[in-house]
Order: C-alpha cells, then structure tokens, then sequence
C-alpha cells in the first residue's frame, strides 16, 4: 500500500517510520511545504519519495494530513476535491469540530477519517521524529458514522498496526475533552516559563536547581507556537472555559495562602490527589 503524508515534522514523520518499520506501507510518499524538512525526512528514513502533492495525492492508496490545523482547514477541502472513491484520507490534527464541518456538505466525505492520535513530544520538524512514538498511545476516531465502512477499516488497521489503542468519540467531545486534558496543560506550562523566567533573573540558578518536577511542567513551554496558536484560535470557547476553572483554582490556592489556611490547603491537595485513581 502506498500511503502518503502531508507534513513530515515530529508527527507525521514518527507516522512515516512506524509504517515502513513495520510493513504497512510498500512506499511512503512524503509532501511538505518545505523543502529543507522533506530532505531531512528523506535522510532520516521517514520516507522514501519526497514528492509534490499532485504526485502524492495521484499515487496514494492512503493519504494522512499531519499538517498544522489552520493549515488543514484549506487544505482538507482541496485532498477531497482530488481523490478517487478508492482512496481514503486521515487527518491527525488536534481539534476537530470546525475542520470535520468545513467539509460536512463534500461529495468525498466518506472517504474522510478524522483521527487525533494522543502522541507527541515539545520538539517539531523530522529530526524530533521518533520510532515508537505511537506505541500504546490512544487514537481518537472522530465522528466515525460520516466516514465509509472501508475508509473507516483502513485507518483502525493503520493505527492498530503501530500498537495504539482505539476510542471513539463525537467532534465536539473530542475538542472539549481536549481542552481539559492536554490544552489547559500547555498554557500552563507556557504560564509558568514565563513567571520562572521574569522573577528569576539568574539563569544559571534555573538550571542549577530545576527538579523533575519543574522540567515535566515546563518542559511543554518548550513546544511550537507555530503548532499550538492555530490549536488555541480553533478551540478557543473550550480553552477558556477550562482556563477560567484553573484560574479559580490558583485563586484559591493564593487566597488560603494569604489566610494562611494549611488545614484547608491540606484538604485542597488531598482533593487533587484523588487523580491517582485515573491516572496512574
């Protein structure tokens, strides 16, 4: 099967290796909007062909959009407008209600499969790309009774065939369990590289004394704006509304400070720890 991946940073390059590693692919065709990174794929061994997207999009039996999300808003449209009815197309974005309804009303929906899988690290472009990444990973199948039987078979066998576990779940779902488990966690993380970074002048102090725990939060402020600015503008009324929440909560935190409240902080941490039972 030929399959061909459109944006072949961390994502979609991760994607490009897993599929050659493992046999699912007898090619992988790799398109991106820069020239620089397609070589660099192409070094790496995350694809076989650098190719053009009429190339791309003529030869595939399978083509996977891993292209940022505003990007994929105008670009969606245009895959389907090319495709044949035996072709399936999978996007791995991380929002979906705004994509899936720019293209509700084209004739090649059902050739569409809308996928998040949950994998990732804070570096982009094809050197952050990593073989494993998807390895016991959840994948999110969005609004699956739009896509066809077979386009929905193919893209279940794709995301099986690299280990990942498979849920599914309706696009406005999707975007707003999103917000609270891995958008909310990005703004922090951005929050408090910036509060680190204007009351500590001493950078050498940072380094020095940053624990584990320090580094697992901040190290999510290392990430793209390139990646996350199309992710907050197209989930914006989720990320607020779970952002309005977090603030409320550091409120309280700071207001049991000031009284110097520790019974009550005491209970407000035991309360938090209640987490352990969903996350291990």
């Amino acid at each position: 099967m030929k399959v061909c991946i459109v944006g072949v940073g961390l994502i979609g390059g991760s994607l490009g290796l897993a599929l050659k590693k493992n046999g699912f692919a007898s090619e992988v065709l790799g398109v991106d909007s820069s020239k620089t990174h397609l070589n660099e794929a192409q070094e790496l061994g995350l694809i076989d062909v650098a190719a053009n997207e009429q190339k791309g999009f003529a030869q595939a039996d399978l083509i996977v959009l891993a292209a940022p999300v505003d990007a994929l808003i105008d670009l969606l449209p245009k895959v389907l407008d090319q495709i044949s009815d035996h072709q399936t197309v999978i996007d791995l974005g991380s929002t979906k209600e705004l994509l899936i309804q720019r293209v509700a009303d084209h004739p090649n929906r059902s050739r569409y499969v809308a996928a998040h899988p949950m994998a990732g690290t804070e570096y982009s472009g094809p050197t952050a790309a990593i073989d494993g990444l998807y390895l016991d990973k959840i994948c999110v199948l969005v609004d699956t009774h739009h896509s066809a039987p077979d386009a929905l078979a193919l893209a279940q066998k794709m995301f099986e065939s690299m280990g990942m576990k498979l849920t599914q779940m309706g696009s406005k779902e999707h975007d707003l369990h999103c917000a609270y488990v891995s958008h909310i966690s990005h703004i922090a993380g951005f929050g408090l590289a910036l509060t680190v970074l204007e009351k500590e002048k001493n950078e050498a102090r940072i380094f020095e004394l940053a624990s584990s725990g320090f580094s697992s939060t901040a190290r999510l402020a290392k990430s793209s704006a390139d990646t996350w600015i199309p992710i907050f503008r197209q989930n914006r009324d989720h990320v607020l509304d779970v952002l309005d929440e977090h603030i409320e909560q550091l409120s309280r935190f700071r207001s049991l400070l000031i009284k110097r409240d520790f019974e009550t902080f005491y209970k407000q941490i035991e309360a938090a720890n209640e987490i352990r039972r969903i996350i291990d």
